[in-house]
């Protein structure tokens, strides 16, 4: 299953664009995502200050285009505690399936009030848990955490993604040894290892846990190519060695839109140059003025589109961009 993380598309005064964040809605269901997740870090967590006040008008915009079209709707949940249940609430009667829960406004708090936490927000929406990387606002989460977290009945999906193999590890064992790795779906969101992450079992006591798929900021572009690679990897049983380059080959492209060598930094903005040269995004505007490429990205998204043209889908949305932003 590949679930994007929806962008946010302004104009150049940095007003959202709703023709545009519409387009980029109706481009990821043609590309064939079986979900959406919409008010996520890819989103911009500023959606949520009061002087912008876009998260309900982004999560309804997503919703009227996705409604009836049978793909998975994941909502962003953020915020202290009042916050992150209003934000459930909402996104419940919107009509999101299930709310990815951000624990980053809790950095400090002690294992169990992030339990109590998520425990709450479960009894609002289900919770798809989000281990978050600390280099964009998310915390180191032990393995005690998450065999807790998946003891709590309104858990029903992980996306893992603190880029780190042993912690990646700990969330997956903590699942397989808590009885309900069956129930409960995990998505790679570790960007520097997304295909090694669709291709593994993990295996403890005997029990193996494989990705579902990807709930992933990297998949918001060149979205029809990731959704035909997902399918050969999650289908795949013995991987040739082929797909050692492969998996090589998406790390470095997510290097550059990412931008790993400045710390993340223009993770964002570098998507948005992607969506940009595709015609799908006016600009690479982000709420944030001071977020932009980091120096030497731009030369960075150009050597990889240079060097991996099977990853883009250029070809697709040059097909279709009218009818999406009709």
């Amino acid at each position: 299953m590949v679930i994007p993380a929806h962008p946010l598309a302004l104009t150049a005064e940095r007003k959202l664009d709703e023709r545009r964040q519409r387009a980029l809605t109706r481009y990821y269901l043609a590309a064939g995502a079986q979900g959406v997740a919409v008010g996520v870090h890819t989103t911009q967590f500023e959606i949520r200050e009061p002087r912008f006040g876009l998260y309900e008008p982004v999560l309804t915009l997503a919703m009227e285009e996705m409604r009836g079209r049978g793909v998975k709707k994941v909502a962003g949940i953020a915020g202290p505690r009042a916050q992150a249940l209003a934000e459930a609430r909402f996104a419940r009667d919107c009509g999101y399936d299930a709310g990815l829960l951000s624990l980053g406004a809790l950095r400090t708090s002690p294992v169990a009030e992030l339990l109590e936490h998520a425990r709450l927000v479960s009894e609002v929406i289900p919770v798809f848990g989000f281990y978050l990387q600390p280099a964009v606002g998310g915390r180191i989460l032990p393995y005690e955490f998450w065999r807790a977290f998946f003891e709590i009945e309104g858990v029903v999906a992980v996306k893992i993604a603190p880029f780190n193999r042993y912690q990646t590890i700990d969330v997956i064992r903590a699942l397989a040894e808590s009885g309900r790795a069956g129930s409960i779906d995990v998505y790679t969101g570790n960007d520097d290892n997304i295909v090694m992450d669709l291709l593994t079992p993990f295996r403890f006591g005997g029990v193996t846990v494989r990705m579902k798929g990807g709930l992933l900021g990297h998949w918001a572009a060149w979205t029809e190519r990731a959704v035909k690679l997902a399918a050969r990897a999650l289908a795949e049983d013995a991987p040739q060695a082929e797909w050692l380059t492969l998996a090589a080959e998406v790390t470095d492209a997510n290097a550059a839109l990412f931008d790993a060598a400045n710390g993340f930094h223009g993770c964002i903005a570098g998507i948005h140059e992607v969506l940009r040269r595709q015609g799908l995004l006016a600009g690479r505007w982000c709420l944030n003025p001071a977020e932009d490429l980091s120096p030497g990205q731009m030369d960075e998204i150009d050597r990889v589109c240079r060097a991996y043209p099977h990853l883009s889908d250029d070809a697709f949305v040059r097909e279709h961009l009218h009818e999406w932003l009709h």
